[in-house]
């Protein structure tokens, strides 16, 4: 099992200006790449205190090429839908190049009702521009002389620059309830990124995805990446205390952003409806309970990991949120120092359950 660090802001100005998010976000990253975390990974949201200081993952992650070595860069994920192919296979070889191969590609659908709006798409075309985007881009980067000619972008003859330095990229599928996602990721042969949910359930989620892998003849039997909260103190009750009332804010910047999911309803979100209400009702407690944040001392922590992926059939990478909320950088930066001490060795070996 590898480790490593989500960069997911979820605060607004009011809270923390963001040279500051920044300039923490890139302290934290980069100790924690001597600590020997092996990835960090950006994400893509706008406009509000859910996500909107990382409007662009390629970006953030073009910073951290220039103060990182050895960490995979992780788009999580680039949104085909409310991005132009061609430039973004631009934009992917051009960080890849920067960081001399360390990129790792992730695509995901976007399910804010406001950020569609506010682009001019309609959700119900979620999935077709999501497909066609996601299958032009990969196709932009790992062929020359592109001629695609979809619903919504259209080119002929066309080579992206600068190509990627590395000879095969790896990319990933950003999945959340819906099983024709793990089912389509296996199919392509793409990694799987997923939130925790209850372990049986995802369970049941990574099985479609692994036989859809198996069936389609691909080597091995696939990645999972996984996001969690970590906030870890060798006093367990601190550790509670401090990282609540900020892991419970994320949550509640969740519920102001997913404003109107509840009512406006989309032909390619069915289900998502009550999505919201369940937000509203984590708190810390439910969480740890659930093993969705892993917040305590080390050794609960260590309990937690293995109980969950007992619980869910095993899972190759953990991409931890340190940094949440208005959190102090130097708990951020003692956590992530006594999780790579005491938590850390105990996985580095440990196998991904059948």
């Amino acid at each position: 099992m590898e480790f490593g660090i989500t960069l997911f802001p979820d605060v607004g100005p009011e809270e923390k200006a963001p040279e500051q998010y920044y300039r923490e976000s890139f302290e934290v990253v980069e100790r924690a790449e001597q600590l020997g975390y092996t990835h960090v990974r950006s994400i893509e949201h706008h406009f509000t205190g859910y996500g909107g200081y990382s409007p662009s993952s390629t970006v953030m992650l073009a910073g951290l090429s220039g103060r990182t070595k050895t960490m995979k860069l992780i788009t999580g994920a680039v949104i085909p839908a409310f991005n132009n192919p061609l430039r973004v296979a631009g934009e992917l070889g051009m960080l890849d190049a920067m960081s001399n191969g360390r990129l790792m590609v992730g695509f995901g659908r976007a399910f804010l009702p406001h950020e569609f709006a506010r682009f001019g798409v309609s959700r119900d075309e979620s999935h077709a521009r999501f497909r066609e985007g996601m299958h032009q881009i990969v196709r932009l980067l790992t062929e020359e002389n592109v001629s695609s000619h979809g619903q919504f972008h259209s080119f002929e003859n066309t080579t992206t620059l600068p190509r990627p330095t590395q000879r095969r990229l790896q990319f990933f599928i950003a999945a959340n309830s819906t099983e024709s996602s793990y089912e389509y990721a296996g199919e392509r042969g793409f990694y799987i990124m997923a939130i925790p949910m209850i372990a049986e359930q995802l369970r049941s989620h990574l099985e479609v995805y692994r036989n859809a892998w198996k069936k389609a003849g691909h080597p091995g039997r696939g990645k999972v990446f996984l996001a969690f909260h970590m906030f870890v103190d060798r006093d367990s009750a601190r550790a509670r205390r401090i990282a609540g009332a900020e892991v419970e804010s994320y949550f509640k910047s969740i519920v102001e952003a997913t404003a109107g999911m509840d009512t406006v309803k989309s032909k390619d979100y069915a289900g998502y409806e009550n999505q919201r209400e369940q937000f509203a009702k984590f708190n810390i407690d439910t969480l740890i309970t659930n093993c969705a944040a892993w917040v305590g001392s080390p050794a609960e922590v260590c309990s937690q990991i293995e109980h969950y992926s007992e619980g869910c059939g095993g899972f190759d990478f953990a991409s931890m949120q340190v940094n949440f909320h208005t959190l102090a950088v130097e708990e951020a930066l003692r956590s992530i120092e006594l999780f790579a001490e005491e938590v850390m060795p105990r996985f580095r070996t440990m196998p991904v359950l059948a």
